[in-house]
């Protein structure tokens, strides 16, 4: 799956960007004038194929799920049953990515591709293929690769087998939404200490040292940062990943939701459709699903700019551009929601704005 995917994967339609631009030139605005939703509207152009591209609705939420061994390291204070505990907390629709996505009219589906502790409800939709997910009725897919990666700091997170099964179960879920109707795929996380290996994915692909990448997650002491620094250094000398060999990089130090993202992303490259991609979490995966495919960063589409350091080393290694920076770093999919208007915005521009000489405006 993993292979015939990446395979599908077409690069962006020049043709149809050549015409967005045209278009864009002959609307009754001074040229340029909407920055860069300009340039945002040519690219998912580009990506749909087609001048306009289709509306990026409704959109879906992708929330994976997975705990970290590297938390037997103290890299958080937070205790690992937290994950599933917010599990819960999102299929009861109160968490922060739940409100946001009741404002933006967005479904939520949360993946168990990874929880180490059992989950305190029951999988609503079952087995992926269950019920879609509705905007009032999260639904969540049980699709559990291991609980939790083993200690990166020790041995290798994942196997190979069990990376391919996390990015494939990623694919599965995009087909899904996608199947069901998603115009937009959003990308959410959990994980208590998925930051570690956040990090030390970005410092393995980017080629440079983990302080550099490295941030305070849910806001830890200098203590527990200097040994977080340390852990992942560590972890990378062990292991010497390969960023040539995406599988290899995300089976040695990554998380299984880290796997399953950059799987998401790639589904939706498939089949032209756009990511938008939420924190830290998911430009560490989007790394992973441009090692796989470069032509997949024509699908992503950057929502903020996380205060996690290895964010902004992420987005510039993949020539993304956030559409807001609100210094936002809570994850679960909330900065990729606040963005998704902004994205519909410059595609409706396109769609509903008259031109010059339909509108009977002189130009200059």
């Amino acid at each position: 799956m993993l292979e015939t995917t990446i395979a599908a994967i077409p690069p962006p339609d020049e043709s149809a960007m050549a015409a967005a631009r045209e278009l864009q030139g002959r609307l009754t605005k001074p040229a340029g004038s909407l920055g860069a939703l300009e340039d945002l509207s040519v690219r998912l152009a580009g990506l749909a194929g087609h001048c306009p591209p289709p509306l990026p609705e409704p959109a879906a939420v992708a929330i994976f799920a997975g705990d970290h061994g590297v938390h037997a390291q103290g890299v958080t204070p937070w205790p690992q049953e937290v994950t599933a505990q917010m599990i819960g907390n999102f299929l009861a629709g109160g968490a922060v990515v739940n409100a946001f996505a009741r404002q933006a009219g967005a479904s939520v589906t949360v993946v168990d591709v990874g929880v180490a502790t059992p989950l305190p409800v029951a999988a609503p939709g079952g087995e992926a293929g269950g019920a879609p997910p509705t905007r009032d009725a999260p639904r969540l897919v049980a699709a559990n690769v291991r609980p939790g990666t083993r200690d990166l700091a020790v041995t290798a997170a994942l196997t190979r087998d069990e990376a391919r099964a996390a990015v494939e179960t990623g694919i599965r879920v995009a087909d899904e939404l996608i199947d069901a109707g998603a115009g937009i795929l959003l990308t959410g996380d959990m994980g208590i200490g998925n930051t570690t290996p956040a990090a030390a994915l970005i410092a393995a692909f980017a080629g440079i040292d983990p302080a550099e990448t490295t941030g305070r997650g849910t806001g830890v002491d200098d203590p527990t940062y200097a040994r977080k620094v340390d852990v992942v250094r560590a972890a990378l000398r062990r292991h010497a990943p390969d960023p040539a060999d995406p599988l290899g990089v995300l089976a040695a130090v990554g998380g299984l939701e880290h796997a399953a993202l950059a799987g998401l992303i790639l589904g939706a490259a498939a089949r032209r459709t756009p990511v938008l991609l939420d924190g830290v979490i998911a430009v560490a995966a989007a790394l992973a699903a441009a090692a796989f495919a470069p032509a997949a960063v024509a699908a992503m589409v950057a929502g903020h700019r996380s205060a996690e350091p290895g964010a902004t080393v992420a987005l510039r290694r993949l020539g993304l551009e956030p559409l807001i920076d609100l210094g936002l770093r809570l994850g679960e999919g909330t900065g990729a929601l606040l963005a998704l208007p902004v994205v519909t915005g410059a595609v409706r521009v396109l769609h509903e704005v008259a031109t010059f000489d339909s509108a009977g405006v002189a130009e200059k």
